[in-house]
């Protein structure tokens, strides 16, 4: 199943919602606490943050790629709309590093060792996530896709101009793959849950999404 969460900004407000899932509310304000709070500024801060939905999805294991049995992909639409050049910034705030701005490749492959946060700075492209099997996604300028280690992705088509940013928890080394073996499969098992989420740091939805093992 599919769960799509709303955010807008960085501070967590949280309350049930369908199917047992969690939504939240995402301001600026800094705060300690997940309770509404009132500061001086605000208004200011809540009309100036930017509310994005964030996606979740699950990929099974097809054989020759793993994807992964404990973590979903996170798809943050439109998270860096108008400020794509604070990107890679960000990532390496929230301590994303070993960061790099190229494209996908156009073949199936995925990463044993990390996890990995894309971030479209330019252009547009179709990525299909999964593996064969698996489901297209359109992403463009300002979209954050969080892979959790053994997601197969590919690029399937692209604007000319499209150009996109990854970054790995603490700057780990990554491998590429394209097929599955149980060592492979091993080292995704012992890829955990980062400290931070990429985009919103210590107040970001992969704390909540993603569960500790």
């Amino acid at each position: 199943m599919r769960n799509i969460i709303k955010f807008a900004g960085v501070m967590p407000l949280i309350a049930l919602a369908a199917c047992g899932g969690a939504s939240y509310s995402y301001q600026n304000e800094a705060s300690d606490t997940v309770r509404k709070t009132t500061v001086n500024n605000a208004s200011k801060a809540t009309t100036s943050a930017h509310e994005v939905k964030v996606k979740t999805e699950t990929f099974k294991d097809n054989g020759t790629i793993p994807n992964n049995p404990y973590f979903s992909v996170l798809i943050y639409p439109g998270a860096f709309k108008g400020r794509t050049n604070q990107l890679v910034k960000t990532f390496e705030k929230n301590n994303w590093g070993n960061n790099w701005v190229d494209g996908v490749f156009t073949y199936h492959h995925f990463h044993s060792t990390s996890h990995e946060v894309l971030g479209v700075i330019s252009g547009h492209a179709t990525l299909r996530l999964g593996g064969e099997n698996g489901k297209d996604f359109k992403v463009s300028a300002g979209d954050v896709v969080v892979l959790p280690a053994g997601t197969g992705h590919k690029r399937l088509s692209s604007s000319s101009d499209f150009s996109i940013a990854g970054g790995y928890p603490n700057g780990q080394d990554y491998d590429t793959q394209t097929k599955e073996t149980q060592t492979l499969k091993a080292n995704i098992s012992r890829v955990g849950k980062p400290k931070q989420d990429p985009v919103y740091g210590n107040q970001g939805p992969l704390l909540h999404i993603w569960k500790d093992r």
